[in-house]
Formats: structure tokens, sequence, C-alpha cells
């Protein structure tokens, strides 16, 4: 089984191998739920149409959670959204990989119908959300970004990934560094307790939330040991992430989550190592190796990655076998080249030539 470290304090890091700092990431048998749609339109639900607000309704996609956020909850949200009757897709959280971030009761004007849909969901609920131009976009719509044309009725596919209520503190823009660093390692922290009851889906969420502290306009701002910090809380959530997602069999999610750390970092084992091994699930052999290779460069020891290479040099093998016998079965097999029969005529009259010449060179010599 491929277990590999995730990071040093013992106490908060998901197991599920032989010791509390180590993370499994092979045999991908919990699947819970399966992501999105393409996105390309509003999913189709067949759920009962709720009504939450005379201009708010709302369809459940998938059942969430505990309870209910309270007012100004700090809610932790991914969605698309769509003009209403149309294929006009206007925003897309899930394409950016960013969820945002929604203060219940402070939202800016035009998201105020969706606030009250996120209001009436739970942790992990994914729900459709029907919406009234008069809690949207309003009269005048908006024509820089996001484009959405004037009075316009719109519809959101939207999921709570998980909230923070008042209690907790601030929202992240009020936080100091260390307040979103440390906020962003409790979240981390029940991922990782979600992980160990193999609750996959529920410990994504709290990866997500947690990364949602350190997003790219916070990291941006970052120098030094504050970098440091806020790196060594997001890369583990990452790599958590990714670890989630190879159980999942969602591949192509790992891949991405594995390539942001090495954006940041393109010597880190963990994520060449289950980078390489998504890649090596999707059949992307060549690519896969690379990565290996990498992670052997860092790591030369590790049984993990020499066993990973291997397999992948006996299914290279076996592939060139079935190639072997596939060609031999299509053009046969060679024929053998039969010996010519002498002619024995040609060879006398050759011979006969040989001797008069041998004579006449006998001759020659004698006369001389």
């Amino acid at each position: 089984m491929a277990v590999v470290e995730e990071d040093a304090a013992p106490s908060a890091d998901p197991a599920a191998g032989s010791s509390d700092n180590e993370i499994t990431v092979e045999e991908a048998s919990f699947v819970h739920s399966e992501p999105p749609q393409d996105g390309n339109a509003p999913p189709a639900v067949s759920s009962d149409m709720e009504v939450l607000h005379d201009k708010v309704k709302k369809q459940v996609i998938k059942e969430g959670h505990g309870r209910k956020p309270l007012k100004f909850a700090t809610c932790f949200v991914h969605y698309r959204a769509w003009v209403q009757g149309s294929s006009h897709k206007f925003e897309d959280t899930w394409q950016e990989q960013h969820p945002i971030e929604l203060v219940l009761g402070k939202e800016k004007k035009q998201m105020s119908g969706l606030g009250i849909g996120v209001g009436s969901m739970k942790s992990g609920e994914r729900a459709l959300l029907h919406v009234g131009w008069e809690l949207g976009y309003g009269k005048e719509g908006s024509f820089s970004f996001p484009n959405v044309p004037p009075m316009a009725d719109l519809v959101y596919e939207v999921e709570l990934i998980g909230f923070d209520d008042v209690k907790e503190g601030k929202a992240r823009s009020d936080m100091t560094v260390e307040e979103r660093v440390a906020a962003a390692d409790r979240r981390k922290i029940e991922g990782n307790a979600y992980f160990k009851e193999k609750k996959l889906e529920e410990a994504m969420q709290q990866y997500e939330m947690a990364i949602a502290y350190m997003g790219d306009d916070f990291m941006f701002q970052l120098f030094g040991k504050y970098r440091d910090m806020a790196l060594a809380v997001k890369n583990p959530c990452h790599l958590n992430m990714a670890a989630c997602l190879i159980k999942l069999k969602r591949f192509d999610e790992a891949i991405a989550q594995c390539s942001i750390v090495l954006s940041e970092d393109e010597s880190n084992v963990k994520a060449l190592f289950r980078r390489g091994k998504a890649k090596s699930e999707l059949g992307q052999t060549e690519s896969a190796r690379e990565d290996f290779l990498k992670a052997k460069k860092y790591s030369p020891e590790d049984k993990e990655i020499l066993r990973e290479l291997r397999l992948l040099a006996e299914q290279d093998k076996a592939l060139y076998q079935k190639q072997k016998e596939l060609y031999k079965g299509l053009f046969g097999p060679r024929p053998e080249v039969k010996p010519k029969k002498a002619n024995y005529l040609v060879v006398f009259w050759q011979w006969l030539v040989s001797f008069i010449l041998y004579l006449a060179r006998m001759f020659k010599r004698k006369k001389e």
C-alpha cells in the first residue's frame, strides 16, 4: 500500500497507515458523491421546489449534514450562475478552483438572493436556486464583470462547503495573517479527523475551507516567514485533497491539486508521487513516469516510488508483447527463404571457360 508522510505534526495529519503522520493514497474504494456536472447548462433536477422567498426557490441536488448557518456566519461557497432560460453562464467558481466567502446578512446587493438560498442550506448540500431579478443584478444588470443583462432572472448551482459562525471570529478580510493561518489550520485538523473516519467528502470540504482562508489575493501579499507559515498549512491541504480525490477516482482533480503545490515547490516528493499516481490511473504513462523519476531524484530510496516505476516498466513490456502478437496475427508468419536449386549446366560452362583460360596462360608462359 502506498503511504506518504504528510507533514511534521503527527496529531494534525490524516492516518490510514502505520502512524499518525501518514496518509494512504491507494485503494480507492470509498466513493461518496460524484463531482458537479460539466456546467455548460444548469443540471436537470427532479426534486421538489421549495419556496424560500417570493423571489427565491430551491431544489436540492445533494443533501447536506449538520445544521444551517446563522445570520452573519461566514459561508464558503462554490457556485455556477446562468441567466434563466438561456445558456449564458456568467460565473463559475469551480472552474476557477476558488470558493467565495459570503457573510450572511452582509452580502452584496446583487447576491442577496444567493444569500437567502445559502442560509437555507447545510454543509455539503448542493442545490439549484431560482432567483428573481429583483434579488439579483436588478433592473440595470451588469455590463462589466460579470456580464448580466437587465432584469435577468438567475439560476445558481450552489454547494455550501461549510461555514464559520460569528462566535468563531471575523471575516477573512478583517483577520491578521496569524489569525487566518490559525483558522485554516483548525479546518485542516477537522479535515484530517474526517479522513480517519473515511468520510472523504466531508474531509475535502474542510480542506477546501482551509484553502479558502489563503486565496491568491492573500498569498500574493505575503513574503518571508509569513508566506512560509501560510504554505505550511496550505500545501498539506492541497496534498490531502489530492489523496481524497485519488480514492474517489477523480484523477484529473487530483492532478490539479498536486500541480498547485508544485507551482510553489517543484521538488515536493508527495506532490510528484500523487500526481504521477493519478496520471498513471488515467493511462498517461509517459507523463506519470516523468513525475515518478523526478520524485525518485529527491527520494531515491523510496520503495513506493520504485514500485510504481517497476509497474510502469511491466506495463510497457506487456503492451509490447500484446502489440507484437497483434502484428503477427495481422501479417502472418514471415515466409521461409528457400535455397535456390543449382543450375548444373551453368556451373559446367563456368568451369570449362575457367579451364580454357588456364590452359591459355600456361601456353603463353611456355612460349616466352
